[in-house]
């Protein structure tokens, strides 16, 4: 089983950019397909952002297109997510998930297919 840890949560003022990091431990990392949820107060879970085994593929919600990018580097077993141009409304706890699959390209929004999850890490992002 793979065990995973986020990092680089913290506060920001909006238009600030932060850097959150997934590191893996267990399994080869490279196994599996890995998404970014977060979930703000009072709200449910949501999607932010997937990637692929290897990277090859990736898929950002709307509300984050264009302002945060996930890449990852299977050496070091650890998904990067880099936010840019933040906003009081990412102010949330962010997770990181993981999907075994053996598809390198698969990739996806969908949370209860996910298998594993990290603690979380807070982003608080102030205006």
């Amino acid at each position: 089983q793979v065990q995973l840890v986020e990092s680089g949560g913290g506060l920001v003022q909006a238009g600030g950019s932060l850097s959150l990091s997934c590191a893996a431990s267990g399994r080869a990392f490279s196994d599996y397909a890995v998404g970014w949820f977060r979930r703000a107060p009072g709200k449910e879970r949501e999607f932010v952002a997937g990637i692929s085994r290897y990277g090859t593929n990736t898929h950002y919600a709307d509300s984050v297109k264009g302002r945060f990018t996930s890449s990852r580097d299977n050496a070091r077993n650890t998904v990067y997510l880099q936010m840019n141009d933040l906003k009081a409304e990412d102010t949330a706890v962010y997770y990181c998930a993981v999907k075994l699959t053996e598809s390198t390209s698969f990739v996806t929004a969908q949370r209860y297919v996910y298998d594993r999850w990290g603690q979380g890490t807070q982003v608080t992002v102030s205006s």
